[in-house]
């Protein structure tokens, strides 16, 4: 039986549908206004553990001697042709560009290293003499530094092949480029996927339900939600640091759940009035039952995204403000500005309809269709329903077994991409001289013990060259850097480092981008049983609120969990052992560590969010009176076909991110398409009738 109260709402909403859509329609349009320049206000920080040694090593260094900036930029220069880059015709052009790029810039450039002037002039040429390097060290730090790279970035000379000063070519290297094409990357599939998924899915939708209107409400709501999320970003932009990963993820989830529910609010509103009810009946009737299932499922999925609030990692931290802002906003619009819309079309939602898919399906050919029957034939034999696919899973998840992490690497980017081709090319030119060394900071060592720390740090394998000091010693700290032959390396290297034996009164930590990315890694697995621990534990609250049944609850948990382990085999099996790398045209390697955690929120939330509707109308029919086995054929066969749409949708809108340039964006997309077949298939459609039928003999 439907609760009085959530009755009312939805008749208050039919009464004043005009205002309610209207009010909220200029909402969002403020919102959106105001959150125009969102983009400008995001930050590129965050990717390292805040509570980590190797951040407070940085953070001492930094303070002491000031921020390494030898990484920030590196020019490397190509000779033309017949000559090298010691003949005055090439030398003299260089220099003098790199002289007047320094004065011109004060603001933007701490100071410029070069193979003709600077300390490391050594080292800073190859064998041949064609190719020699310039560093560049900006200004400021973080998101001050990106921007000081852009300032500067187009008097680089960079522009192609000879333009150079001298006839040279010019590429850019070092930590800025790289992350310039990983934000430029994520902004292009933001813009990409705005503008193809959402007329993508407007079709989809359209044979869905067969007619323009129907098509277009969930679209209108997602539209809505992107707006009105952008300025509730903007907003927190002003009061703390939000990465631009977050923007992606506001996309994403404003996109794919938001049309979600509104295909299943729309879904269900065309039921109620093909059973005969008046318009302010359905709608009321709407937002009871689709309304509730709704609000439910965004509190599962705003608690999973708000899990990560436990990492202390600025870049996943972020993440749940844009996602639970749009979770939260697309839930609110979904019973509000949505059934209002539904009111005002009333009767003619199937307008402008192709009649053969607009047809409202009667009960009667419902209960008579593929989802309905489906259903029973696994509740015949549960039990070879069951254990088959239960084994399938599993043998998916075997590949989980070689799972491994990385941190911010040119090898996220493009084959193609010009930063990660003058990376590539520099680190084979220059292979005793690292962007991204490991460091020492020793705190209090005299000449003696200072000396001994080296030694044993240089017996250590795996190091480009021996551990040099980056500056005198200043207030009894100093700075010992060395290059890491392969990056991949990085953990044992550290451990080993941090055995160093310290002698009494004397500090010495391990700091650096490998070590920072690798303490990273280390304190997010660390802290991951917890995670999952939170999402069980709210899944299993929310759950049981919902249905009142702890078997229930218990039994919607595991499954989410087959899910998520099933589509982490399936990401290690393609992105780390490389299969299908042709195909979907990346580079094999390390998952990126936050994408790790967002994948296993994301998944397990959306995972128990299909439960949420699916045993919603489970529960509904047991509340009507059906027995057992009508019960979970009524489920199956009135949320089948919503379900797989909804997952059709969903993936079309995390598709136009797999089309993406960066690795750490097809992670995610291809993530959820795995999990999203997995779990709109045989999952929702053929497991979980087998096993409620088992459970509630």
């Amino acid at each position: 039986m439907l609760r009085a109260g959530s009755l009312r709402w939805g008749s208050f909403v039919y009464r004043h549908r005009f205002l309610v859509l209207g009010g909220f329609i200029l909402f969002v349009l403020v919102s959106g206004w105001f959150g125009r320049d969102l983009a400008d206000h995001l930050t590129q920080d965050g990717w390292f553990d805040e509570s980590s040694e190797s951040v407070a090593a940085a953070e001492l260094a930094d303070g002491t001697f000031g921020r390494d900036t030898d990484s920030d930029i590196v020019l490397l220069y190509t000779a033309p042709d017949g000559t090298t880059v010691d003949d005055p015709e090439v030398r003299g052009p260089v220099t003098r560009a790199l002289a007047d790029l320094a004065a011109a810039h004060p603001e933007h450039i701490l100071k410029i290293d070069s193979y003709w002037d600077s300390p490391f002039a050594a080292q800073a040429t190859d064998a041949t003499h064609t190719h020699a390097f310039a560093s560049i060290g900006l200004q400021g730090e973080g998101t001050a530094t990106v921007d000081n790279y852009l300032a500067i970035k187009s008097e680089l000379g960079a522009d192609g092949d000879g333009d150079g000063p001298g006839g040279t070519t010019v590429q850019l290297a070092g930590m800025q480029p790289i992350v310039e094409g990983i934000n430029n990357g994520m902004q292009h599939d933001i813009k990409r996927a705005e503008m193809i998924a959402l007329p993508l899915v407007a079709i989809l939708l359209y044979f869905v339900f067969g007619g323009v209107i129907g098509a277009l409400l969930p679209v209108l709501i997602g539209g809505m939600t992107i707006l009105g999320t952008q300025g509730s970003m903007r907003l927190l932009t002003d009061y703390m640091d939000v990465n631009v990963f977050a923007s992606a993820v506001m996309t994403l989830v404003s996109l794919g759940l938001a049309i979600d529910y509104g295909l299943f609010t729309v879904t269900r509103f065309r039921e109620e009035l093909s059973a005969g009810r008046s318009v302010e009946e359905a709608t009321a009737r709407t937002v009871a039952t689709a309304g509730r299932t709704v609000v439910f499922s965004a509190g599962i999925i705003a608690i999973s995204l708000g899990a990560l609030f436990i990492f202390p990692i600025g870049v996943l931290r972020s993440v749940p403000y844009g996602g639970i802002s749009s979770v939260l906003l697309a839930a609110l619009l979904s019973v509000t500005a949505l059934p209002a819309a539904l009111a005002i079309a009333g009767h003619r939602i199937d307008f402008l309809g192709w009649k053969r898919f607009s047809r409202s399906r009667t009960e009667k050919q419902i209960d008579a269709g593929f989802f309905s029957r489906l259903a029973q034939w696994a509740m015949r034999r549960p039990w070879r329903v069951v254990i088959p696919i239960v084994l399938a899973l599993l043998a998916l998840a075997i590949p989980l077994r070689g799972i491994a992490f990385g941190g911010i690497s040119e090898k996220y980017l493009a084959d193609d991409s010009p930063a990660r081709v003058a990376q590539e090319r520099f680190d084979e030119l220059f292979p005793t001289f690292r962007t991204d060394p490991m460091k020492l900071v020793v705190v209090g060592a005299d000449s003696q013990q200072l000396g001994d720390i080296r030694y044993a740090a240089n017996q250590i394998p795996g190091l480009t060259g021996p551990f040099d000091p980056v500056a005198p010693t200043v207030n009894g700290i100093n700075v010992l850097s060395a290059g890491l032959e392969n990056k991949n390396d990085d953990n044992r290297v550290m451990r080993e480092l941090r055995a160093i034996e310290q002698p009494p009164g004397v500090r010495v930590m391990v700091t650096g981008v490998p070590a920072l990315e690798r303490d990273s890694i280390n304190g997010m697995l660390e802290r991951l049983p917890l995670l999952v621990a939170i999402l069980i534990a709210a899944a299993l609250a929310l759950m049981y609120a919902a249905f009142r049944s702890v078997v229930l609850a218990i039994k919607a948990v595991v499954m989410s969990a087959l899910s998520l382990v099933a589509t982490l085999g399936i990401l290690t099996w393609i992105f780390v052992d490389g299969h299908g790398s042709g195909i979907f045209d990346f580079t094999p390697g390390p998952l990126m560590f936050a994408v790790l955690a967002l994948i296993v929120t994301v998944v397990f939330g959306l995972s128990t969010d299909y439960e949420v509707f699916l045993l919603s109308r489970v529960a509904e029919a047991r509340g009507e009176g059906a027995d057992v086995r009508e019960s979970i054929r009524y489920g199956i066969a009135h949320t089948g076909g919503v379900i797989t749409s909804a997952a059709a949708i969903l993936i079309v809108v995390t598709g136009a991110f797999g089309f993406s340039d960066l690795v750490l964006m097809k992670y995610i997309a291809y993530g959820m398409i795995a999990a999203l077949i997995l779990d709109a298939t045989v999952i929702r459609m053929l497991l979980t009738p087998a096993v409620l039928k088992l459970i509630w003999r």
